[in-house]
């Protein structure tokens, strides 16, 4: 009888395929359209099938398809940086202010606006933390960062944000001990 085989097991397609509803809410949050974030979650899909023999424990699928999705996300934005900037007419369609209620569309579109004046990193630890619900220690695996600076990252995301929804700028306030 063969000794069993020391590789490490292939996830399959079926289980990378039932992640895709996930994959593609986070980016479609991400990048803020849905036909850009179709195609980073297709490349994303692309290449964990491609390596999926890389994949040792099953079990941390979901958050092995977050980080490879975010490392494409993040290598397209520094492509696009050097490339320039170009505004698509199809992000107008997608305009999430647009698929909220008429009453509710001036807060939605404050939420956007400011979400959107937020850093990279800002945007995609409350993405992680918020939308998709990741642990502290699991948006670390993802974004490959130490928990600490999660937290920290999470706390200065949130105070921006608060601080850009009130209408105003960040300012220094100094406590005396």
């Amino acid at each position: 009888m063969p000794p069993p085989d020391p590789s490490p097991t292939a996830v399959d397609a079926g289980a990378i395929a039932a992640q895709v509803p996930r994959l593609r809410r986070y980016a479609a949050a991400l990048v803020g359209n849905l036909p850009d974030a179709d195609d980073l979650v297709q490349d994303c899909v692309e290449k964990a099938l491609a390596n999926r023999h890389a994949l040792r424990d099953g079990s941390r699928l979901g958050g092995w398809l977050l980080s490879i999705l975010h490392n494409l996300h993040v290598s397209g934005l520094r492509w696009r940086k050097r490339r320039g900037a170009e505004v698509p007419v199809e992000d107008l369609a997608d305009d999430l202010a647009l698929s909220a209620a008429p009453a509710d569309r001036g807060e939605v579109r404050d939420f956007v606006r400011a979400f959107g004046q937020l850093s990279e990193e800002h945007r995609s630890i409350l993405l992680l933390t918020g939308m998709e619900g990741l642990s502290y220690r699991e948006a670390a695996e993802v974004l490959e960062v130490p928990v600490g600076t999660v937290m920290s990252r999470l706390a200065r995301a949130r105070e921006r944000l608060r601080v850009l929804l009130d209408g105003g700028e960040e300012t220094v306030v100094r406590r005396i001990k």
